[in-house]
């Protein structure tokens, strides 16, 4: 039996802390944080999202699978030190640049893969033992 408290507000806490993650995803390049902390915490939403109203619900905002979430993290987190080698240096020497007075670089681009990283493999191992536990 679910608490009708949790399964009310399991979907606002999951839009606060998708987006918690989200700002500390976009904070880390250039401060503490970054893809790890808010891959954790963005798991914590769909994990809290998952105990309330089901595991189902929960795949169904994830939209991906987890294991393709980490594949494709795995793969952009890849791509990010591939500049480097272009530029005469060595992997993952990240690049940056100016695009209308904001400051961009690739370490970004590497905080993202490794966020969907940790989303995908945190969420696969939560989903799996959500359904054990139901069973």
């Amino acid at each position: 039996m679910r608490s009708l408290i949790l399964t009310a507000m399991a979907r606002i806490f999951f839009a606060i802390m998708l987006a918690g993650s989200v700002w500390v995803l976009l904070r880390g390049h250039n401060e503490p944080g970054g893809g790890f902390i808010g891959g954790l915490v963005g798991a914590a939403g769909f994990a809290t999202l998952a105990l309330a109203a089901g595991v189902e619900t929960a795949r169904r905002a994830l939209v991906l699978h987890p294991v393709v979430l980490m594949g494709a993290g795995l793969a952009i987190a890849f791509v990010s030190g591939v500049p480097g080698i272009v530029t005469d240096a060595s992997f993952l020497t990240h690049q940056w640049g100016s695009l209308a007075g904001v400051k961009l670089g690739t370490t970004i681009v590497f905080d993202l893969g490794v966020y969907m990283v940790v989303v995908g493999g945190v969420l696969s191992f939560m989903f799996r033992l959500y359904e054990e536990d139901a069973a």
